[in-house]
């Protein structure tokens, strides 16, 4: 009966202290509330079973009929509660993905293109409330999904994402400028992108720092990210007769400085990511650095439990009543 039951007027209760001190009463002028006749002998009276000792349960059902009162007075009722969110301030994403061939390079495990997938895609499940787009870029630059609040679409381009959509290179400005181009029209709060790339900048007819200055135009804020270990990486070289990538060390080289210039004129950050933990990491930090604003209303809402308390209390002092005035009417 009280399962998830709450009681509004808890202090009522108190006045159950009153029920034990009622019991004493009772008994204690028990005897002067019955009349009493001394004779010498009882012979020639009947007697009348059991029930005149059944007669203290008119003063239980009383008392229960005034704690049930007492129950009622505290309210009890039940609770329950609803919560609807709401975004106030809402990001649009566009992470900028490099896929040239360097990205096949094995300094990460099981190669740089593949730890950025599952990096990303944990980044995108993380953002539940925000819209992101995807683009990749490797001589050249294309969108490969819009910006949208369907998470399903964006994680499903992630995984088609592959080397040999785009003819080989680093573009880095192409990249830039077509993310831009996708968030441009955005009329979000805030606006980021993702930028990252294991190479220098090689390729494209549009310069880095143009594009730089496209996103800074539009308010937009860039995180750029170095991918590769320092020193020499397993890298293809060259293509086997099977077609097959060819792998042989190779100096690793990040146009840092670029990048750093990047998000310096964005009010980014630059980040260097040498192996998948640090990646991760980088991710959970921009994850951190961009919060989306929630705003949550609570809907609570009461059921009032007092009427059954208040009908038991009525019940049993009815039935008290009928008792005293029919089968307790001679003992009284």
């Amino acid at each position: 009966m009280f399962e998830n039951v709450q009681f509004a007027n808890p202090d009522f209760f108190w006045l159950l202290l009153l029920l034990p001190l009622a019991v004493l009463w009772y008994f204690f002028k028990r005897k002067e509330q019955t009349a009493s006749l001394r004779i010498s002998s009882i012979k020639g009276f009947s007697s009348d079973g059991f029930l005149p000792k059944l007669k203290p349960l008119l003063f239980v059902l009383r008392l229960l009929a005034l704690a049930a009162i007492i129950t009622a007075l505290a309210r009890p009722q039940t609770k329950e509660v609803s919560t609807k969110t709401k975004t106030t301030k809402g990001i649009d994403i566009v992470m900028a993905i490099d896929v040239s061939s360097s990205m096949l390079a094995r300094d990460l495990k099981p190669n740089r293109l593949s730890a950025l997938k599952k990096v990303a895609a944990d980044f995108i499940k993380k953002r539940p409330n925000d819209r992101i787009g995807l683009v990749a870029y490797a001589g050249e630059a294309y969108t490969k999904t819009p910006i949208t609040s369907d998470k399903s679409i964006v994680l499903n381009a992630l995984k088609e994402i592959t080397y040999g959509q785009l003819n080989d290179g680093t573009a880095i400005g192409m990249g830039l400028a077509t993310s831009v181009n996708r968030l441009k029209e955005s009329k979000a709060i805030s606006k980021i992108i993702i930028l990252l790339t294991d190479g220098v900048n090689n390729s494209g007819f549009i310069e880095p720092q143009t594009a730089a200055d496209l996103a800074l135009e539009y308010d937009i804020k860039t995180y750029t990210i170095g991918l590769g270990t320092n020193g020499n990486a397993l890298t293809p070289i060259a293509y086997n007769p099977d077609g097959s990538f060819r792998y042989g060390m190779r100096q690793v080289e990040i146009e840092e400085t670029l990048l750093k210039d990047i998000a310096k004129a964005t009010g980014g950050k630059y980040f260097r990511a040498t192996n998948n933990e640090k990646l991760e990491e980088i991710y959970d930090e921009i994850n951190k650095l961009e919060k989306t604003e929630i705003e949550e209303f609570k809907y609570t809402q009461y059921e009032e439990k007092f009427r059954p308390w208040v009908l038991l209390a009525g019940i049993l002092l009815l039935l008290e009543w009928l008792l005293r005035n029919t089968l307790f009417r001679s003992f009284i």
